[in-house]
């Protein structure tokens, strides 16, 4: 039997030998079986000869089991030196990328974030930022109004005039988030991402705007930036300007509108305008995002192509 266990080859063979011993008909187990008639020496052999066999049997299992496992490994190791396979991995959305940036840099200036609703209320959306009822920004081509006579958020403005109810002045803010108006083109979208800020307390002029203003994009494309201001309109500021920015062609480019926060606005909100003063800027991050990132349609950032994502460096 020693012999038959040490020359078994694969573990289907040592179950079967192991069988034909132990089994219920097996050859150990009938000596087993009459051990009552046997001598007390006699059974003592019959011990350790089923001691020994078992013995044998587990060490013919384990290197059978060793064995089985290295050839296993013999055939499925891996060449750590070969080339990976490709993977398509996950990119950050360059508007990500963007809010990230512009997000970061107006926290370190010490810009609190504030968020509201996309669905406003006349009041919120129009009224409060002293825009009459007879302003174009009123008019159906511009704005998206809902039966119940709310809308759909114009500019991120509306949440300026809920953070300034709610907390007064002094106040430092800014807003990020969606706009929604009907304009589609190839650097407008009827649903637009808009940041804003905010700042309002005592002794605050055009010079703390401007200078907020050329910190701010100069920290996001990393050099010094020329800014341009240019008077303007809006119906919640006075006075009122368009900054440009001069870009690498030598030509400018319009970024946004800003301005000094209109009276009328801070008496809505309860705060006295003889007392404190404030400036607002705004403009969309997705234009930020095509400038930097060299981008010249802003329908792609829609389409979910991951094509463009992938090619566009991201």
């Amino acid at each position: 039997m020693k012999n038959k266990i040490e020359n078994v080859a694969s573990l289907e063979d040592l179950q079967a030998l192991y069988t034909e011993t132990f089994g219920k008909n097996g050859t150990m187990t009938q000596k087993l079986k009459n051990m009552a008639n046997l001598s007390n020496d006699e059974r003592a052999v019959i011990n350790a000869e089923n001691t020994e066999l078992r013995q044998l049997f587990r060490d013919k299992q384990n290197e059978l089991e060793l064995a089985a496992l290295n050839a296993k490994l013999a055939t499925e190791k891996i060449d750590v030196t070969l080339d990976t396979e490709p993977k398509n991995r996950g990119t950050i959305h360059p508007l990500t990328q963007t809010l990230k940036e512009i997000a970061t840099i107006l926290e370190s200036l010490g810009y609190e974030l504030w968020t509201g609703p996309e669905i406003e209320d006349d009041w919120h959306n129009f009224t409060a930022l002293n825009t009459p009822e007879y302003h174009p920004a009123r008019d159906m081509q511009d704005t998206f109004f809902l039966e119940n006579g709310n809308v759909m958020r114009t500019q991120t403005s509306a949440i300026q005039i809920r953070a300034m109810e709610k907390v007064g002045a002094p106040i430092k803010m800014f807003t990020v988030g969606q706009c929604y108006r009907r304009e589609m083109d190839t650097t407008h979208l009827p649903s637009f991402r808009q940041i804003e800020g905010l700042y309002v307390d005592k002794n605050i002029n055009m010079s703390d705007l401007v200078g907020t203003l050329r910190v701010l994009l100069s920290k996001f494309f990393g050099r010094n930036i020329e800014l341009r201001i240019r008077p303007s309109y809006f119906p919640f500021t006075e006075p009122s300007v368009e900054f440009d920015i001069k870009w690498d062609n030598g030509k400018w480019l319009e970024m946004g509108g800003a301005g000094m926060v209109h009276p009328n606005v801070l008496r809505n909100c309860n705060i006295d305008p003889d007392e404190h003063q404030g400036f607002a800027f705004g403009f969309g991050w997705d234009r930020l995002a095509m400038l930097k990132y060299g981008l010249n349609d802003m329908r792609a950032f829609t389409d979910g192509d991951i094509r463009w994502l992938k090619n566009s460096g991201f």
